[in-house]
């Protein structure tokens, strides 16, 4: 059965991106440290890369982050991950004649478990990789996240988008993973039931 999976850099004090997100500047401002593991990598860095690359077979994302990128083409004719399936969790879908890749993106107008649903249906026992900060923070509210995998920079941005707030209680965690960079402390976590298993 396919895991949903969020990966996601993230400061010290808990930020994915600096303050202002606009197209132009999409982690915020300051907010590029942030991916600095990705854009110059250090061998630890490129391998881990190397192991998560591929493995997606859908990807579930929110409407600011599919407008964010597909309003400049950002993507191309692809989303986040090329040409893999991507459903987009939103109120209001919008034109298709709008949308640049309608063979890549499909529009979830019916909740977020109808979402998770789909994208599970046509990942093919692969990965449904979460694309962006308040999907993930929903799927973990939810309990319908399986793992979260943090890139943990050596930043302190002090404002912006918080990943993980309001999110209604404990949620235990089993950590599965530790690779230290000068880079980023990659870090990777189980999440678990109520009793500490994880989840079916």
């Amino acid at each position: 059965m396919s895991k949903v999976i969020s990966g996601i850099s993230m400061s010290l004090d808990g930020f994915v991106t600096g303050p202002n997100v606009t197209r132009e500047t999409q982690l915020g401002d300051g907010g590029e440290v942030l991916h600095r593991w990705l854009e110059h990598p250090d061998p630890e860095d490129a391998a881990l890369l190397a192991g998560m690359g591929g493995g997606a077979g859908a990807v579930l994302m929110g409407r600011r982050s599919y407008d964010l990128a597909e309003g400049d083409g950002g993507w191309g004719d692809g989303g986040p991950v090329g040409p893999v399936p991507c459903f987009v969790v939103t109120h209001t879908a919008p034109d298709p004649a709008t949308v640049r890749a309608p063979s890549v993106f499909t529009f979830v107008t019916g909740g977020l478990h109808e979402a998770v649903a789909r994208a599970k249906a046509v990942a093919g026992g692969k990965v449904v990789a979460v694309h962006g900060a308040s999907v993930a923070r929903q799927c973990l509210a939810a309990g319908l996240l399986d793992e979260i995998q943090i890139h943990l920079a050596p930043v302190i941005l002090g404002d912006g988008t918080r990943l993980l707030e309001h999110l209604g209680g404990p949620i235990p965690l089993e950590r599965t993973q530790v690779v230290a960079t000068r880079n980023a402390t990659h870090l990777r976590f189980t999440v678990l039931g109520p009793r500490g298993d994880a989840r079916p």
